[in-house]
């Protein structure tokens, strides 16, 4: 019964070392998907990103949508000019931590 109860309790042992294990690799990254941090640090590029927009008055920030996965920016939607396109994606290039811009507006 001793022995029975030993390997009762190396069982869970094992049990809680691999649901752990299991919990900590679902923060890791993988080249599909983020991190927890990976995706606050993605948020914050990309509310920076829609505020300089915002803050520029040539742009209109409802025609361009903005996503970020890790650090590089992807802008989307409609503009009205080339000028507009290229305008939106040297102010995202400015925002710091910003590594790449991808640029697929559409100019109606």
């Amino acid at each position: 019964m001793k022995k029975f109860t030993s390997f009762l309790r190396f069982l869970l042992g094992l049990l809680i070392i691999a649901s752990l294990a299991g919990s900590l690799t679902g923060c890791a990254s993988s080249k599909k998907s983020e991190s927890t941090g990976e995706y606050l640090d993605d948020s914050v590029l990309t509310t920076k990103v829609k505020a300089s927009i915002l803050g520029d008055s040539k742009l209109k920030v409802m025609q361009i949508d903005v996503e970020t996965f890790k650090g590089i920016v992807q802008l989307s939607g409609f503009v009205d000019s080339q000028e507009a396109a290229d305008r939106a994606v040297r102010l995202a290039r400015t925002v710091r931590g910003v590594k790449q811009v991808n640029n697929s507006l559409i100019v109606k």
